[in-house]
C-alpha cells in the first residue's frame, strides 16, 4: 500500500514540473510586459533580470504554501486517501487548463485556477463522504467557502481599481512629461525616479520579503510598523542619488525604473505565485510523510489533522522550483505568445488587430466617443490646445520610424507607470490582506495606461476593447472551468482508483501534445509579409518580399488543388480536411498582407511612393486567387462530409486531367515570377486559353450528363461550381503575373533614376 502511494506522490511531483512550465509560460506576462513592450534594453538582459528576480523570489515562498494545505478546505476532516485524490485532481486539472490558455496566448490567473481547483476537488470528495458515511459532517464544515468568495470579490475589485488607477496616473504623467519627455526628465527625472524606486522598494519589502524563511519576525514587524519611514528615506536617497548620477552621466532614469520594476514583479511572482504550482505537490509530500510516521495508519481512516498546523517548506524544493521556472522563462515559446497578446493590446500604433469586433465593444466605443465630444464642447479652447500638445504622438512616431525594427510598442514613460502603479496596488492590497491577483492588476494597469495614452484610437479601439473583454471573460471562465473539471476529475479518480489515474495521465499527455501542435500552427507560422510596420524600405525590398510571398502562395494553391481533386474524386475526407486547413492558412496570410498595406506604403522611401499602387494590385489578385480556391475546396469538403453521392468515373477523369493542366500552368507562372522572366507572358496566355478551351469541353460533358440523367442535382451544382471557380482562378493567375510584371518594371525604372 505504501509503495502505491509513493508512486502517486511521484506522479504529483511530475505534474508539478509540468505545472511550473505551463504556469510560468502564462504568468511571465505579469513582469515582462512593460520591459519587452518598451524595449527598455536588449531582450536577453530583460530575461536575465527577470530570471534573477524569479530565482530570488522562489526562496521567499515558504510562508505562502499554507493556502494549498488549508486555505480552501479543512484537512483535519479528510483521510489520507481522500487528500491524495484532491491533490491529484487539482494538479491534473491545472496542467490541462493553464496549457490551454497558453496555447491561445491568453493570460489568466494561476491563483484563481488553483483556488477553484482545490475547491472543486474538495467539494467532490466532501459530497462522496457525506453520501457514503452516515457519520459525516455537513458539507459546509469541510469547505472554507469564505476564501473562494474573497477571491471572486478580488477579481471584480482588481479589474476596476487597477484599470482606473492605471488610466489616471498615466494621464497625469503624460500631462507632465508629454511624448517628448527627454528635456523634462532633466528637471523632474530624479524626483520621478525617486518616487518610482521608493514605491517599488516598498513593494519588494511588503509583497516579496515578508515570506522569506531567513527573515526573523522582528525584522518583519519592524518593516510593517515603519513602512512610511522606509518609503520616505528611500525617496530622499534615490532622488539625490539619481540627480547626482544624471548630472555627470547619460544615465537613463526611465530604463533603470523599468528594469528595477521588472525585477520586483518577477520576484513577487515567484515568491507569491510559486504556491500555485508546487504548493499542492508539497502538501501531498507532507501528507505522505505524516502517513509514514504512523506504521499502523490506515490510509482510509488516517485523518490529516497535522496538515492543518505549521509546516516549513524545505528551501531545497524552492530552489529546484526556481531553477525550473528560470529555464522555462528562457525557453518557453508559449510565454512569448501570452506576452505578445498583452503587448499588442497596449501598443501605441494601430495595425493588424488579433481580436475582432463585438456589439459590446462597439457600444462602449460609440458611447465613449459621444461623452468625449460632450466634455470637449464645454472646455475652453486654450485648455484643449494644451492637452493636444501634451498628447501629441508625433515625437514617438518619429522615434519609431528612426528605430525601424527596434521600435518599441510604447515608450518608457508608460512602461514605468505600469510597473510603479502595479507595484503600489499589489503592495497596498497585501498590507490590507485583500486577495488581488498579480495577473489581474498588471494586465489591467497596462490596459488603463494604454487607454490614457490614446493608444486605443478610433481605428483600433473596438478591437482592443474586444480583446480586453475576451481576457477578462477568460478569467471568469478559469474559475468556472477549474471548479467543474477538478470536481469531475476527483470523482473519476474515486471511481477508477489507480487505473483511473493512469487514464487521466494519458489524457494530460495527449492534451499537452495536441496543444503544442496547435500552438505551433497558430503562432509560429511566420506571416508572409516579411516587413516591419515601422521600417523604412525601398521598392526593391518590397519587390523581393512580394515575389517571395507570391511564390509561397502559388505553391500552396497548387498543393491545395491537388488535395481537393484527390479528396473529391476518391471520397477521401481526410485529404479534403487537410486541403481546407491549408486554404484557411492561405486566406490568413493573404489577409495579413492586405491589412498591412497602409503601413507598407506609409513607410516607403520617397522615390518609391508610386510603387504602392502596383503592390496593392498584386495583393488584390492574390486575395482573389485565395477566394477562388476557397470556393473550390469548401463546397467539395461539405459534399463529402454530408455523404452525398460521389463523382462518377467520367467526371473524375475530366477533373483530374483539368487539375493536372492547371498544376503545370501554376508552376510555369511561379517560375516566370521567380526569374522575373515576363517575356513568357504571351506564351502563358496561350496556355491559359488552351486550358479554358478544355474547361469548356468539360463543362459541355457535364451538361450532357445532366440531360442524360446520369448525375443528381447536388452533384451537378458542385461540379459546375468547381468549374466556374477554376475559370476564375485561371483568369486571376494571368492578372497576377501581369501585375507582378508592371510592379517589377516600375521599380526597375525608378531604381535607375
Amino acid at each position: 500500500m505504501e509503495s502505491l502511494y509513493l508512486v502517486l506522490i511521484i506522479i504529483l511531483f511530475a505534474l508539478a514540473i509540468s505545472d511550473l512550465v505551463v504556469g510560468v509560460s502564462n504568468d511571465a506576462v505579469n513582469f515582462l510586459n512593460a520591459a519587452v513592450g518598451a524595449k527598455a534594453t536588449h531582450f536577453k538582459w530583460i530575461m536575465l533580470i527577470a530570471a534573477l528576480g524569479v530565482l530570488i523570489g522562489a526562496t521567499f515562498s515558504s510562508g505562502m504554501m499554507e493556502v494549498a494545505r488549508k486555505g480552501i478546505f479543512h484537512p483535519q476532516y479528510f483521510y489520507f486517501s481522500e487528500i491524495i485524490i484532491i491533490f491529484l485532481a487539482v494538479m491534473i486539472t491545472d496542467v490541462i487548463l493553464l496549457d490551454l490558455f497558453n496555447t491561445f496566448g491568453m493570460p489568466t490567473s494561476t491563483t484563481v485556477s488553483i483556488v477553484f481547483e482545490l475547491l472543486g476537488a474538495a467539494v467532490a470528495v466532501s459530497i462522496i463522504k457525506v453520501t457514503n458515511d452516515p457519520n459525516a459532517l455537513e458539507l459546509s464544515q469541510y469547505i472554507n467557502s469564505a476564501k473562494a468568495l474573497a477571491i471572486i470579490s478580488g477579481i471584480l475589485l482588481s479589474v476596476v481599481v487597477a484599470f482606473t488607477m492605471g488610466a489616471i496616473i498615466q494621464y497625469i504623467s503624460r500631462l507632465i512629461f508629454s511624448f517628448d519627455y527627454e528635456k523634462r526628465l532633466k528637471y523632474f527625472g530624479s524626483v520621478w525616479g525617486g518616487m518610482a524606486i521608493s514605491a517599488i522598494t516598498y513593494f519588494i519589502l511588503i509583497k516579496g520579503a515578508k515570506g522569506a524563511s531567513f527573515m526573523s519576525e522582528e525584522i518583519k514587524t519592524y518593516i510593517s510598523s515603519h513602512a512610511w519611514l522606509i518609503i520616505l528615506m528611500s525617496f530622499v536617497f534615490w532622488t539625490i542619488a539619481l540627480q547626482i548620477i544624471n548630472l555627470f552621466t547619460k544615465f537613463n532614469i526611465l530604463k533603470f525604473i523599468v528594469m528595477v520594476g521588472t525585477f520586483a514583479l518577477a520576484m513577487a511572482f515567484a515568491g507569491n505565485d510559486l504556491v500555485n504550482f508546487i504548493g499542492v505537490p508539497l502538501a501531498g509530500y507532507e501528507s505522505y510523510r505524516l502517513f509514514l510516521a504512523d506504521p499502523s495508519a490506515d490510509p482510509n481512516h488516517f485523518l490529516m489533522t497535522d496538515l492543518a498546523g505549521q509546516i516549513k517548506t524545505p528551501t531545497f524544493f524552492l530552489l529546484i522550483a526556481g531553477l525550473i521556472m528560470v529555464i522555462t522563462l528562457w525557453t518557453s515559446k508559449k510565454a512569448k505568445s501570452v506576452i505578445k497578446t498583452s503587448v499588442d493590446l497596449g501598443r501605441q500604433e494601430e495595425g493588424d488587430e488579433r481580436f475582432g469586433s463585438t456589439l459590446l465593444a462597439r457600444s462602449i466605443v460609440r458611447n465613449s466617443t459621444n461623452i468625449n465630444r460632450s466634455i470637449k464642447s464645454v472646455l475652453p479652447q486654450k485648455m484643449l490646445d494644451l492637452l493636444d500638445r501634451q498628447f501629441d504622438q508625433k515625437p514617438f512616431i518619429e522615434k519609431q520610424k528612426t528605430l525601424g525594427t527596434n521600435a518599441p510598442a510604447f515608450d518608457l514613460i508608460r512602461a514605468s507607470v505600469t510597473l510603479v502603479v502595479a507595484s503600489i496596488l499589489i503592495a497596498f492590497a497585501t498590507s490590507l490582506k485583500l486577495p488581488l491577483s498579480t495577473t489581474y492588476v498588471t494586465f489591467m494597469v497596462a490596459m488603463g495606461t494604454s487607454l490614457s495614452d490614446k493608444a486605443w484610437g478610433r481605428e483600433s479601439a473596438v478591437y482592443r476593447i474586444t480583446g480586453v473583454i475576451s481576457v477578462i471573460g477568460g478569467w471568469f471562465f478559469t474559475a468556472f472551468s477549474a471548479f467543474v473539471i477538478s470536481f469531475v476529475v476527483a470523482y473519476i479518480i474515486h471511481l477508477g482508483s489507480f487505473a483511473g489515474i493512469l487514464v487521466l495521465m494519458a489524457i494530460v499527455i495527449f492534451v499537452v501534445y495536441r496543444t503544442h501542435i496547435i500552438h505551433r500552427r497558430k503562432f509560429e507560422v511566420i506571416p508572409p509579409a516579411g516587413l516591419s510596420s515601422v521600417e523604412k524600405y525601398s521598392g526593391r525590398k518590397i519587390a523581393r518580399q512580394c515575389t517571395d510571398n507570391v511564390s509561397m502562395v502559388l505553391g500552396k494553391i497548387s498543393e491545395i488543388l491537388d488535395l481537393t481533386t484527390l479528396g473529391l474524386t476518391r471520397e477521401k475526407y481526410k485529404e479534403l480536411k487537410k486541403a481546407y486547413k491549408k486554404v484557411l492558412e492561405v486566406n490568413k496570410e493573404t489577409k495579413i498582407l492586405k491589412d498591412n498595406v497602409s503601413h507598407t506604403i506609409s513607410n516607403l522611401e520617397e522615390n518609391f511612393i508610386e510603387t504602392g499602387h502596383y503592390y496593392v494590385q498584386v495583393l488584390d489578385y492574390l486575395r482573389e486567387i485565395a477566394h477562388s480556391i476557397t470556393f473550390i475546396t469548401k463546397p467539395s469538403l461539405d459534399h463529402i462530409d454530408n455523404n452525398h453521392k460521389p463523382l462518377i468515373d467520367s467526371q473524375s477523369k475530366d477533373l483530374m486531367e483539368l487539375t493536372g493542366k492547371i498544376r503545370v500552368f501554376i508552376t510555369h507562372i511561379g517560375n516566370a515570377i521567380n526569374a522575373s522572366d515576363f517575356n513568357r507572358i504571351d506564351s502563358l496566355i496561350k496556355d491559359q486559353q488552351t486550358i479554358l478551351e478544355f474547361l469548356d469541353i468539360v463543362r459541355k460533358n457535364q451538361v450532357k450528363r445532366i440531360k442524360a440523367n446520369e448525375v443528381g442535382t447536388r452533384n451537378s451544382m458542385l461540379y459546375l461550381n468547381v468549374l466556374a471557380e477554376t475559370k476564375n482562378l485561371l483568369l486571376q493567375l494571368i492578372n497576377l503575373i501581369k501585375a507582378q510584371r508592371d510592379f517589377s518594371e516600375f521599380i526597375l525604372q525608378n531604381s535607375k533614376k
